[in-house]
């Protein structure tokens, strides 16, 4: 016992005088929490509150690209800037270009026209279907479109709205924007009909009041997170950061610990060790006991920063599972995987630039194959039996079942489960290292 209290103190005192490791071991994680769960809070807040500047180029003159607009000022996404009619295209591609906004949209001098057209056409077809034939004064033919065309009209297959954009917008961001023009344009086209319809049946124009009854009544959804003990309350963006950069950040302590062990590979302390009455398992021992700590402080700082410095910051407040015993328990199982792969990184590689480039490298790549990066669901069908691989994977979904589902240590058994078979494989391969390099 007093060999292993002595060489911990060395470890100690050997990483005490590491300040880049310290920095790179507490601080760098900190800041990744910050920025990561800031960015990932904004983008929330993108979606539920703030809005995106929409450009809007208004070349029709009738009464339904009025109505569209303001249906896209009401949508909850845009806050809508009107540009002169008379702006030509290549103007209204420059203001994006320039980042005045992202999105433009242009709305064609046949707007109302071709709506209307449409309208009737739907309209046609839907009475048409019922036998009562031509009740909304438009001609009909056999199967129901209305003959209305004009000089030049089309048969009203597409409302042409032009959308450009800028291509530093991502494909999900872009396709929830045309989604909610789709949904103004669909608005649009409801009360057009049902105005016709209703002109068409009572010869006489629709009330506002129930045109605005009919159009805004909408249905209601319950949302309900399903958690282990019937709380309510929705996750929020630590809740879901928080937890999965503390475990990335664990794992990079294969960045000191695992250069340690190849330094000392290189400068002889193995063969000192030899000469002692002592065995290099005690040494191992100690660096486990000691970056096992490390991890824990580790975890507890960043668990620190979301209760108490999230708040100050404007970000959302970190709320801890109230299993205390199964959060201590499952962020010591998470160090002590951590530390086990680290170690044997430190075993196996020759010098320490393959310690520290290897080690980050397939931190990153664990990382982004166990969930942390990108979520599961998300992932490719083929991805789904390497993500069971990494041991981060199983890491996060313990951690997901005490911070997401508010369970308890027994509720994530299966992945505790899972980890210490990982442990136990990692901590097997570390001593086949061992003594297949002459260590123990």
């Amino acid at each position: 016992m007093y060999r292993l209290w002595a060489t911990i103190q060395k470890d100690v005192r050997v990483l005490s005088r590491d300040k880049v490791g310290i920095t790179f071991l507490f601080i760098m994680p900190v800041l990744l929490v910050l920025i990561v769960t800031s960015i990932q809070n904004n983008t929330f807040e993108l979606i539920n509150k703030n809005r995106v500047p929409l450009l809007v180029c208004n070349r029709d003159t009738g009464a339904s690209s009025r109505q569209f607009i303001r249906t896209l000022d009401t949508v909850g996404l845009f806050t809508v800037q009107l540009v002169p009619a008379d702006q030509n295209d290549q103007s209204i591609r420059d203001r994006l270009q320039k980042k005045d906004a992202y999105l433009a949209v242009v709305v064609p001098p046949d707007f109302s026209a071709q709506m209307a057209v449409r309208t009737k056409s739907l309209l046609g077809k839907a009475l048409n279907s019922f036998g009562l034939g031509d009740s909304t004064g438009g001609a009909y033919d056999r199967d129901g479109k209305a003959d209305v065309r004009g000089k030049g009209e089309s048969d009203a297959d597409g409302m042409p709205i032009t959308l450009y954009y800028h291509p530093i917008l991502q494909e999900t961001f872009r396709r929830s924007a045309q989604g909610a023009i789709y949904s103004a344009l669909q608005l649009v086209e409801s009360r057009q009909l049902l105005r016709t319809l209703y002109f068409s049946i009572n010869e006489k124009e629709l009330p506002d009041t129930l045109e605005n009854e009919l159009m805004t009544r909408r249905a209601k959804i319950s949302e309900i997170p399903v958690s282990r003990n019937g709380d309510r309350s929705t996750p929020n963006a630590s809740q879901h950061n928080v937890p999965a950069w503390t475990i990335f950040s664990m794992f990079f302590v294969v960045v000191s610990l695992g250069s340690g062990i190849v330094r000392e590979k290189l400068n002889g302390s193995f063969i000192r060790l030899k000469t002692l009455p002592t065995n290099y398992l005690v040494a191992i021992l100690s660096k486990q006991i000691t970056y096992l700590g490390v991890t824990m402080m580790q975890a507890a700082s960043i668990f620190a920063v979301g209760v108490w410095l999230f708040p100050l910051l404007g970000l959302p407040k970190l709320n801890l599972p109230t299993d205390w015993a199964g959060l201590i328990f499952l962020s010591l199982l998470c160090g002590w995987c951590a530390v086990s792969y680290a170690i044997c990184i430190g075993v196996f590689a020759q010098t320490e630039e393959q310690a520290n480039g290897f080690g980050a490298l397939s931190i990153v790549i664990l990382a982004a194959i166990g969930g942390l990066m990108v979520p599961d669901f998300a992932m490719p069908g083929n991805f789904q039996t390497a993500m069971k691989l990494s041991p981060l994977h199983w890491c996060l979904e313990a951690y997901y079942g005490l911070f997401l589902e508010q369970g308890k240590l027994k509720d994530v058994w299966s992945n505790v489960l899972s980890l210490l078979i990982i442990i136990a494989g990692l901590q097997g391969v570390m001593l086949w290292g061992l003594k297949r390099k002459n260590l123990i």
